[in-house]
């Protein structure tokens, strides 16, 4: 760790340095030509007259005054100031090879007499509006029938993966609004494959804010960043959609609907998708559809080879309304409802090897599973206003499941000298159903003095399930005198969680910059657990017989008062949040187990405390720390000293002497953009160190039963740091992005196993390397290659240091040439290197699609192919401190399918009011 502190002090001091001999200071004063006045908010910045690159930009203060350090640049620029309702400022200069002060640049307030003359100025491609960074959509040239996805990749410092993944200057996007309310979700995935850029006037960028934090107007104390798409006025009033069918062979199919319906402030959507070629989502690809393999590997649900969780072959059913609106100026509405029906089946089959001090035991298993899972979910949220600084927020949400799950499976377990162990089988059927109520409402008063505030937080969550299940299992064990253990049993269940949770706290404002915050919380949690199991009858094929054995009801309750107190100080370059706070917490336990009575109360005072400091050396470089401590309760299965026998090979009893988890968390990250170059880097280093860590310990028998329980253990960490860095080059039709990645990490594990404590020391170090390569709009060329390497190495264990390496390599190549033809290929190669014999190492998957379009581009005819080489597999190793477990699952193979997909869509401008003449400046 001292070798990993010192490279990136190096490192910085390095950078630091560079950068100090190639900046220079621009600087200067905006005002209005007539008043004198300074403008404050008005984006400065400064293009390349070639491309219109945006090289630097910065907003003026209240004095009107700007400053910016920028790298120098030796060829002609136009520097351009912007300021609403005022004409651009634009004067070019021969380059920047020096510092400069600008002095007073008057700005010219828009005005004519004409009524019916609308005078537009140039928009910035960027502007900073206090903490929120806004890209002018029109200044970033997509595809016309591309959709937000697209354009996003397009602007500076923006990156999104095959994984959906966002980041904007290195920063995680975990957020993504339109007309700032949620678009079904609020990860984004279904409004940025969704949605059409055509539609779309700006995206801004600001620090993801919780609720509480947005209605108090508090700093971010979130480490992620929150993306705002606006839409156009022009198109913000009319309807537009695609729907989309298709069918292949060995009868695979899809089906998408998606409509929406804008009305200004009123926006309803309405989505729908039918497959069996596992997407479980509405994310659909413009080139591919709904097919998994590369680019369409998305958020908004596994399109992969494997089904859900990459595994098996789902089938989905899947309906969505999304709604907003603002029903008058103090209140917003929005809601959604989600319906889905998804059946998956899987054949898997695995290997696994766990350690012992004493030799080893290897695993076996195969399985058949087929799991039905149909769900209801409404969401909604009203925000209301009450004045002007009161404001109130109902989050209500409803949701329901029903589930029918059939499994069949069987094991045999031998030594390490091939030694017969034990072997079993088993079948079992469930059904079960749950439903889950929660709601939160958020008060918020801000009073005259700026940043005095109350806030209240008011929220609740819960759930009541049932479920029936018929187990029938065989295990023999072959050492020892164990008996075998024939069951067939039917198990009703029962259970429930109740939360309900209550936050207040005011802030007050000590000087302009210091604010110190204090309050409350309060938490009530209960939960029961009702379990009857009764044996099958012989005589009558009943399950009549009750087992006192596999029945058990058990309850908790905790409640919780937490005090806290924190305070915040904001300067300009810098923001320091500290926090800190106690929780009393009273937790009493219940269980009726073989007509015996067990309760055990305990009572805790556990202390919270985080420290946040950001600092701003620039728009585009920064830098955040933060610590935290924080201690977490065991849960009640893990203390209660009642014997769980539902697995026949494993016995699973608590214990009551368990100290709660300390843990102490540090986390550094860096990040720095250059609008000149478009490149930008960013690095992190992550820690968290634990004390009194639970761990579950397990002793085995000669027959390869295990017994286990839970014991703290202390001194365990893990590590991780990691680097990434990009660059886009953009001349004429040709736009070239490339970046290089490392993510690594370190963790030292502690555990018991028979009682012999041992020691694992974990390494993954993983590469990446990618690029793009876009030629106008008639070729995207995207190839990447990714590189996985993990090792583990024991103490005080039978097992040797064991390792593995993953090589990805992907190709995605799209054409638009001739006009209306779209061909487009995803090309993957997968090598694992360590997996065992029984499995196939390596596979290629290789998907190509080809689409004409008619109708002026609205009607597109498609045939595709999944899996061209039919290789496609799910074969995955898997390592532990304890074991190394390679499993292999059912995947799609190949298939080929003829599509049809047609869009519409129809708009009005928005407010038009008679005909008007424009006129530029």
């Amino acid at each position: 760790m001292t070798k990993i502190y010192s490279f990136l002090s190096l490192f910085f001091l390095f950078v630091s340095a560079v950068n100090a001999q190639n900046d220079i200071t621009i600087q200067g004063t905006i005002v209005d030509v007539n008043t004198q006045l300074p403008l404050e908010l008005a984006t400065v910045y400064f293009t390349t007259i070639k491309d219109s690159t945006v090289i630097e930009y910065a907003t003026t203060d209240k004095n009107g005054a700007f400053r910016m350090n920028i790298k120098k640049y030796d060829k002609p620029v136009f520097l351009k100031v912007n300021y609403m309702g005022y004409q651009t400022y634009f004067e070019e200069y021969k380059g920047l090879t020096e510092s400069k002060d600008f002095g007073k640049i008057y700005l010219i307030e828009n005005v004519n007499a004409l009524n019916d003359v609308v005078i537009k100025t140039e928009a910035a491609p960027i502007t900073i509006k206090k903490d929120t960074l806004e890209f002018n959509a029109n200044s970033y040239k997509v595809r016309p029938d591309s959709n937000v996805e697209t354009l996003l990749k397009q602007l500076p410092g923006f990156d999104v993966d095959n994984d959906g993944k966002i980041t904007v200057n290195g920063r995680e996007v975990n957020q993504v609004l339109v007309n700032g309310k949620t678009f079904f979700d609020k990860d984004g995935a279904i409004a940025l494959k969704n949605l059409p850029a055509d539609i779309i006037k700006k995206i801004q960028v600001s620090d993801f804010k919780t609720k509480k934090e947005e209605l108090s107007k508090q700093e971010s104390t979130s480490d992620y960043s929150s993306i705002n798409i606006t839409i156009d006025e022009k198109k913000n009033k009319g309807y537009f959609g695609k729907v989309m069918g298709g069918y292949g062979t060995d009868d695979r199919y899809e089906a998408n609907v998606n409509l929406n319906y804008f009305n200004n402030k009123q926006k309803i959507s309405l989505l729908a998708a039918s497959n069996n070629i596992n997407s479980t989502g509405f994310s659909m690809d413009d080139v591919f559809d709904s097919m998994g393999g590369g680019r369409n590997n998305t958020r908004g649900g596994n399109s992969g080879g494997g089904g859900a969780n990459g595994k098996g072959i789902t089938q989905s059913n899947l309906v969505g309304l999304n709604y907003s609106d603002d029903w008058n100026k103090n209140l917003i509405a929005m809601g959604s409802y989600n319906f889905s029906n998804m059946v998956n089946e899987n054949t898997s089959k695995s290997n696994q090897q766990s350690f012992l001090p004493d030799g080893n035991i290897i695993t076996a298993a195969d399985s058949k599973t087929r799991n039905e899972n149909t769900g209801n979910n409404v969401n909604f949220e009203l925000e209301y206003k009450i004045d002007p600084t009161t404001r109130i927020v109902f989050t209500p949400k409803l949701s329901q499941s029903r589930t029918n799950n059939h499994s069949e499976s069987s094991s045999i377990s031998v030594d390490e000298n091939n030694n017969p162990l034990n072997n079993s089988n088993s079948i079992s059927d469930s059904e079960g159903n749950s439903t889950n109520f929660g709601n939160s409402i958020n008060f918020n008063k801000a009073f005259e003095k700026k940043s005095r505030n109350l806030s209240f937080v008011l929220s609740n969550n819960n759930t009541g399930s049932n479920s029936e299940a018929i187990n029938i299992s065989n295990t023999f064990f072959e050492q020892g005198d164990r008996p075998d253990e024939i069951r067939n049993q039917k198990a009703k269940r029962k259970s429930s969680n109740d939360s309900y949770s209550a936050d207040i706290e005011y802030t007050e404002p000590i000087t302009d910059s210091l604010r110190v915050r204090f309050g409350s919380d309060f938490d009530w949690k209960s939960n029961t657990n009702d379990e009857k199991t009764f044996r099958i009858d012989p005589s009558t094929g009943e399950y009549t017989d009750f087992d006192l054995a596999f029945s058990n009801y058990t309850s908790s309750s905790q409640n919780s008062a937490t005090p806290k107190v924190g305070l915040t100080l904001q300067k300009n370059k810098y923001t320091l949040n500290l926090d800190s706070r106690t929780s009393i917490v009273n937790f009493d336990n219940h269980s009726l187990y073989l007509n015996n009575v067990t309760d055990l109360s305990k009572k805790y005072a556990l202390p919270f405390a985080s420290a946040l400091l950001r600092y701003k050396f620039s728009r585009s470089k920064n830098l955040s720390f933060k610590y935290d401590y924080s201690n977490s309760l065991p849960s009640a299965t893990q203390l209660m000293p009642v014997v769980n026998l539902n697995n026949p090979l494993n016995t699973i009893i608590g214990n009551p002497d368990l100290h709660p988890v300390e843990k102490n968390s540090v986390n550094f990250n860096f990040r720095n953009y250059d609008f000149r170059s478009r490149s930008g880097y960013s690095v992190y280093l992550k820690g968290d160190h634990y004390d009194n860590d639970i761990v579950s310990t397990s002793i085995y028998d000669e027959s390869g039963k295990r017994t286990t329980t839970y014991v703290n253990i202390s001194g365990v960490y893990n590590v991780s740091i990691g680097a990434n860095w990009n660059q886009q080059f953009k001349t004429g039709a040709h736009i070239l992005r490339y970046g290089l990645g490392l993510n690594s990490g370190y963790s030292f594990d502690k555990g018991f196993t028979n009682s012999v404590l041992y020691n694992a020391k974990s390494t993954s170090v993983s590469p990446k390397v990618y690029l793009s390569y876009d030629y106008g709009e008639l070729l995207t060329i995207a190839p990447s290659y990714n590189l996985s390497y993990n090792e583990t190495q024991y103490e005080n264990s039978s097992s040797p240091a064991r390792s593995n390496v993953v090589h990805r390599i992907n190709l995605q190549a799209t054409t638009y040439w001739p006009e209306n033809l779209i061909f487009g290929n995803d090309f993957g190669y997968t090598y694992n290197s360590n997996i065992s014999g029984n499995f196939k190492k390596d596979f290629y998957l290789w998907n190509t699609s080809l689409s004409y379009g008619f109708l002026d581009k609205k009607l597109y005819a498609k045939i595709k192919v999944y899996d061209v080489l039919n290789q496609n597999l799910s074969a995955t190793r898997t390592i532990s401190a304890t074991s190394i477990r390679d499993e292999e699952n059912t995947v799609l193979r190949r298939y080929v399918m003829f599509s049809l997909a047609y869009k519409i869509g129809n708009f009005a401008g928005a407010g038009e009011k008679g005909k008007r003449r424009e006129r530029e400046y």
